[in-house]
């Protein structure tokens, strides 16, 4: 029973530990890299044949050397700054201490990797070639050359490895927008089939049934001299026709409440008096800070100036909830004499590394180009994504 309960314990600190770890996953990766660097060299004071001239004190000089070759693993969200680092850092130790640990060597092969997920496959090779030439200016008869020829070898392998996850990851994300799609349009022809069958029932089929009793009813009360069994099969066929009646108004119900979602809600279009209302959305939704800023003198816009600013207000919401979670938000309001400013700005990590905008950047773009405006995304000062959009300060009243 005791051995029960440490078993559970334990699975139950691995759990919370997994909990913790799997979204710091580079953040762990590269600090298990850099230990294991150091650790090498702590323990191997001759690491990969360096030579006499390297003095007995010059441990912490190799120390440090692990770390720069294996810490730029950290800065994740910057792959070719990184790759950079990393393959700099690798040089000079090759080059000065003729050595190089193997937490170095993997941190290489990540960052190729990461190269060709990008697509910067001339940058990986560029790395191969800067490894092969320090490779080649071995002796011969060194290990330190076949090692290093076999990773100059294998960089490309990395990179490519590295485009075909990237390959791997878009086939599966547009398999599953095809589902998606398809679910949709199937759903959407599922709940249009039963608003069909649904008017059907109530228009056509009801009312005969509901003929049926008022006629048999009409004839019960109208025939003269019917015997009572005949008045009795009357009325018996207007109570079924009644509880038809009742059985079918229930199946409308259900039928009705699974198509109501297709009926569209009509109300009025959105501006910025709904702006307090999306922006209390949004600090419910991400429980972060979400600050709405208004500088200059507010003027009467056009209807359609304040809906194309409220939707794109509510899109750079939505990304940097799905891009920068728990990101603090400022969306600030500065109204000139010609041209009305939005700005949306998160203190996250800032655009995409590959350079993908998404649909939600172009849908942006295209609501400003529609009332003559235009729209600019990209890295905000200080760090974060900003989305600014400068649209005309139409007045309503000249608009119309």
């Amino acid at each position: 029973m005791t051995a029960d309960l440490q078993t559970l314990a334990s699975h139950g600190v691995l759990a919370r530990v997994w909990r913790w770890a799997e979204p710091r996953r580079q953040l762990v990766a590269g600090l298990a890299l850099a230990f294991a660097a150091v650790l090498q060299v702590a323990l191997e004071p001759g690491v990969a044949g360096a030579g006499p001239s390297v003095a007995a004190g010059s441990k912490f000089f190799l120390v440090l050397i692990a770390l720069v070759t294996t810490l730029p693993l950290l800065l994740w969200t910057q792959p070719r700054m990184t790759a950079v680092i990393v393959t700099a850092s690798s040089l000079f130790s090759l080059g000065l201490v003729h050595t190089m640990t193997v937490a170095g060597m993997i941190v290489l092969l990540v960052s190729a990797a990461r190269l060709g997920y990008l697509g910067a496959q001339v940058l990986a090779a560029c790395m191969a070639v800067a490894v092969l030439a320090i490779a080649l200016a071995q002796p011969d008869s060194s290990p330190t050359r076949v090692v290093l020829t076999l990773l100059a070898g294998t960089l490309p392998l990395a990179s490519w490895a590295g485009y075909a996850r990237r390959i791997k990851h878009e086939r599966a994300a547009r398999r599953a927008q095809d589902e998606a799609v398809a679910d949709s349009l199937l759903a959407h022809t599922v709940r249009g089939e039963r608003a069909r069958i649904s008017r059907e029932l109530h228009d056509v089929v009801a009312h005969h049934i509901s003929m049926i009793a008022v006629q048999a009813e009409t004839a019960r009360l109208t025939t003269q001299g019917m015997p009572p069994a005949g008045a009795q099969r009357l009325m018996a066929i207007g109570d079924t026709a009644r509880s038809a009646l009742t059985e079918m108004r229930r199946l409308l119900g259900v039928l009705r409440e699974d198509t109501a979602a297709a009926v569209p809600r009509r109300q009025p279009q959105p501006g910025l008096a709904q702006l307090n209302d999306l922006l209390d959305e949004a600090r419910d939704a991400s429980g972060t800070t979400t600050r709405l800023i208004v500088s200059g003198s507010p003027i009467l816009l056009d209807p359609g100036v304040e809906l194309a600013a409220y939707r794109i207000v509510q899109e750079a919401l939505t990304n940097a909830r799905r891009h920068a979670p728990g990101a603090a938000v400022d969306v600030e309001l500065r109204f000139q004499k010609d041209v009305f400013h939005v700005r949306i700005r998160d203190n996250g990590p800032g655009p995409d590394p590959a350079g993908n905008t998404g649909h939600g950047v172009l849908g942006m773009r295209e609501r400003a180009a529609s009332v003559g405006g235009r729209l600019r995304t990209g890295l905000a000062a200080g760090g974060g994504f900003v989305v600014e959009a400068m649209l005309p300060a139409k007045v309503g009243q000249d608009a119309a």
